[in-house]
């Protein structure tokens, strides 16, 4: 059996091979059947991509996704916000992917608080309180600060913060998307330009050159006008602003759930775990930790297939 995650922007395939990663953005219309032909075996699937703006609604989006993966995997089967699986769509199927890994971890893990930092967003998941968690929606999860709308790669920097500081004088940015959080962590050293997998937002290099170029543009300027150091006060003032934001779920959700850890996955794993004094699952997962949903819904299915 195999484990899919397929998200707006990412298809995750997990198999005994290894994690198998994907730029698919589905409102692009990123052939997504195509991605997944070489995975053509049994399979355990998650999604979030049911939200993307080319559906007009959620159910759309969730019957278009089980369609598809139905046309290349017809046995194929869906995990949902119910703890449960299904092999049609049905409206429990809508960003299930955050329980299927703290449904895989809430035994071994039941102390902590899941952190797992994507591309584009931050799930914090009290994997103590797992019964309470069942039928969660997005718009809940992000009321209880379940769901931190900020990732290591996709997020428009003005999102964010509204100013930065230069050199002393306090400067309102401009709301064109012209930097993206991968530029402020590529350019602090937090990712390498491997892991910068998305398309960069004017489509250009993913250099630390030329993500110091869209970083000063955030303050319509460009590097002959503010200097390397200061696009270097920009991607730092982004960076100060998005750690405490998640910093901020994380620490209410340990206070309310009583969690004594913070675990973490995801690409942010090693960099939210120095922050945060806690155990990056890649230590003990290993790659699997970079797509965990995928990962956890396989090892769901399978203890599942196991009781039946």
């Amino acid at each position: 059996m195999i484990g899919i995650d397929i998200g707006g922007a990412n298809l995750k395939v997990v198999d005994d091979a290894g994690v198998h990663i994907h730029y698919c953005p589905l409102w692009q219309g990123a052939p997504l059947a195509e991605f997944l032909k070489p995975y053509a075996d049994s399979a355990a699937v998650v999604m979030s991509g049911e939200l993307a703006d080319c559906f007009a609604s959620k159910i759309e989006g969730i019957q278009w996704i089980v369609d598809t993966v139905h046309a290349v995997i017809p046995d194929a089967i869906f995990y949902g916000t119910d703890a449960a699986f299904h092999a049609r769509p049905v409206p429990a199927l809508a960003a299930a992917n955050w329980l299927a890994s703290a449904d895989c971890l809430r035994e071994e893990y039941a102390d902590a608080v899941l952190l797992d930092v994507g591309s584009t967003t931050a799930d914090v998941i009290p994997l103590n309180r797992f019964e309470s968690l069942k039928g969660l929606t997005d718009i809940r999860r992000l009321q209880k600060h379940y769901l931190v709308y900020t990732g290591m790669l996709r997020t428009n920097v003005a999102t964010i913060i509204s100013s930065v500081t230069l050199d002393g004088t306090v400067t309102p940015v401009s709301t064109e998307y012209f930097a993206a959080s991968a530029d402020a962590h590529l350019v602090l050293g937090q990712i390498t330009p491997e892991d910068y997998t998305s398309p960069a937002p004017d489509n250009g290099e993913k250099t630390r050159d030329a993500a110091l170029r869209r970083l000063a543009r955030v303050v319509c300027s460009d590097i002959d006008d503010i200097g390397e150091d200061g696009a270097l006060q920009v991607a730092r003032q982004f960076w100060e602003a998005q750690r405490a934001l998640i910093l901020r779920a994380v620490g209410r959700t340990l206070f309310q759930s009583g969690a004594g850890r913070v675990i973490t996955a995801g690409m942010g794993a090693d960099l939210f775990a120095r922050e945060l004094d806690g155990m990056a699952l890649n230590r003990e997962l290993g790659a699997v930790s970079d797509a965990l949903p995928a990962y956890a819904v396989r090892e769901v299915a399978l203890r599942h297939r196991a009781c039946d």
